[in-house]
């Protein structure tokens, strides 16, 4: 459900609990006037009417405790402008809860009410977590491969760009977006809104942001974002500080910090697709000690009651991801070789989200070629890692860089579509690299093989599958996209039925020796899956 659906429980200080139904499936399905209906992982909302005056955000506490048999979550709650204060809860369980709420002002404690979790269904798979130790799986089980995308802007850049991000993305193929929290600078076009209320020009000082003072609404719309990008199936990477503004935002006080990382998280968690990005290039945020990101990891740890993914991305000074507040490594580097080092030092799965860009610009990160940008995502795939890409192409005045959002401009997308509909399509829920094989590989011992031969142009080849499995034989072009089925199985070193390609007519004949004769040109693949084994795709 997006945010118009979800069921929003009022409660009147003398009147009670009542329920509103706002329009959404479950309207017809109300179990009773002090209960709500809401499907597994979806969020529920919790509003109260409370003082308006003096400082909420400074002066008032607001949270709840939902409680189902013997286990007990707090949640955090926060005041959401117009004298109404919220707590959001994102439940992990079916069945029924109960819920009372508790703040420092008499007329909003206490307040009790229930909900009924029912189960989830069609694109709800829950929030993403680490699964099989260097992966990730959806909470239901079901595999989860990121091959993300870079929308720095989307958020906040106004539009009409908001909505030419949310076109592309809807058919890019992307599942993972990379967006900021806090605003960046837009070059020519407006000044986008902060999330705190700024204080006009008077008496001989600028304008500026008053840090004590949240701007609900600047929230609500970067909430609407991450909600486009769930129903789009799409998980929002949400980084929280960055060093690009204008506005002093990357040198408030810890204090001030603290408060906004409480805030972000209390509005934020409950929506399943969310991960916490600590911070994109951390190290070029000056006025910040490695101790300041540490608690900021932490403080984000304890007031997120559902431990979404944690990461923190570097510029030259690569994070120790081995801190148990992160959850995976998320990396600026594009030296995929050193994954397996990597894993060993921090045993946690390897990102790399900025592998430089597909674009055109004069800075030497922003001008890959679509076929290298393509090749990249390639190599972290048998690496046993992901990547994420982006693009900066040269665009007209005042338009937007893909980076920041607006139109998609490069042609690598739909190569890493391909990509990705390959992966998805596999028996397995992560594809671990095969450490010293002579070519680069990935896959699942005795049942998946993917190669990739780079730069290598090989005319031939005795692929070392094992002996006595039987095997179904691809032929991958990366960059045409193109996926050929090879004749017959394979077993051992392809004895048995081998394959002579034909490139005149693109078709496979069968050959007389026992190994593969390949098309001799460079960024070719070849793919072996187990017979038997069910394909997803």
């Amino acid at each position: 459900m997006d945010r118009r659906q979800m069921l929003k429980v009022t409660a009147g200080v003398a009147a009670g609990l009542i329920i509103e139904v706002v329009e959404g499936p479950v309207a017809d399905a109300l179990p009773g006037a002090a209960e709500g209906l809401v499907a597994l992982w979806d969020c529920f909302e919790v509003s109260l009417p409370g003082p308006a005056d003096g400082n909420p955000f400074l002066e008032v506490t607001f949270a709840a405790k939902f409680s189902q048999g013997s286990r007990v979550l707090s949640v955090p709650g926060f005041y959401d402008g117009d004298g109404r204060y919220m707590v959001r809860f994102m439940p992990d369980a079916v069945g029924d809860w109960t819920y009372v709420t508790e703040s420092n002002v008499p007329t909003l404690a206490g307040h009790k009410g229930g909900l009924r979790v029912v189960a989830a269904s069609g694109n709800n798979h829950g929030p993403v977590r680490v699964a099989h130790r260097f992966h990730f799986a959806f909470a239901d089980g079901k595999p989860y491969f990121p091959f993300g995308t870079t929308c720095y802007s989307m958020g906040f850049m106004g539009e009409p760009y908001e909505t030419q991000t949310l076109d592309a993305l809807r058919t890019a193929g992307f599942n993972k977006v990379r967006l900021c929290l806090m605003p960046k600078g837009q070059g020519s076009r407006p000044e986008p809104r902060l999330p705190f209320v700024k204080i006009p020009a008077n008496d001989g000082r600028p304008s500026h942001f008053d840090a004590a003072r949240f701007d609900p609404e600047f929230f609500r719309h970067f909430e609407q974002r991450v909600l486009d990008l769930q129903r789009m199936g799409i998980e929002a990477d949400v980084i929280l500080f960055h060093p690009y503004d204008g506005w002093g935002l990357k040198s408030m006080s810890a204090e001030e910090d603290d408060r906004y990382l409480r805030y972000a998280v209390a509005r934020l968690a409950a929506y399943r697709n969310v991960w916490w990005s600590i911070a994109n290039e951390y190290d070029l945020v000056k006025t910040r000690t490695m101790t300041d990101w540490d608690r900021h990891f932490q403080v984000v740890v304890a007031s997120d009651p559902y431990e979404h993914l944690r990461s923190i991305h570097h510029s030259k000074v690569v994070y120790d991801h081995g801190k148990p507040w992160c959850t995976h490594a998320s990396l600026q580097e594009y030296d995929f070789n050193k994954s397996e080092e990597r894993r060993q030092a921090w045993g946690k799965p390897i990102v790399y989200d900025e592998i430089q860009y597909e674009g055109n610009i004069a800075r030497r990160w922003g001008n890959l070629s679509a076929e290298e940008m393509t090749r990249r995502f390639w190599l972290a795939t048998v690496a046993g890692a992901y990547a994420t890409h982006g693009d900066t192409f040269l665009t007209p005045p005042g338009e937007p860089v893909w980076s920041d959002g607006g139109k998609l401009r490069g042609s690598s997308a739909p190569r890493i579509k391909f990509l990705r509909e390959i992966v998805e399509g596999l028996p397995t829920a992560g594809l671990n690299e095969f450490v010293g094989a002579y070519y680069l590989s990935a896959g699942i011992e005795g049942q998946v093989y993917l190669y990739y031969f780079d730069f290598h142009a090989l005319a031939e080849y005795d692929f070392p599958l094992p002996a006595g499995i039987t095997f179904k034989g691809w032929l991958i072009d990366p960059f045409a996209m193109t996926r050929m089925e090879l004749p017959g199985t394979y077993t051992g070193k392809t004895k048995g039925t081998s394959a002579v390609i034909d490139e005149n007519v693109g078709q496979a004949a069968a050959g007389g020796t026992n190994h593969l004769v390949l098309p001799g040109r460079p960024g070719m693949a070849a793919l072996f899956v187990r017979v038997g084994s069910s394909l997803r795709g």
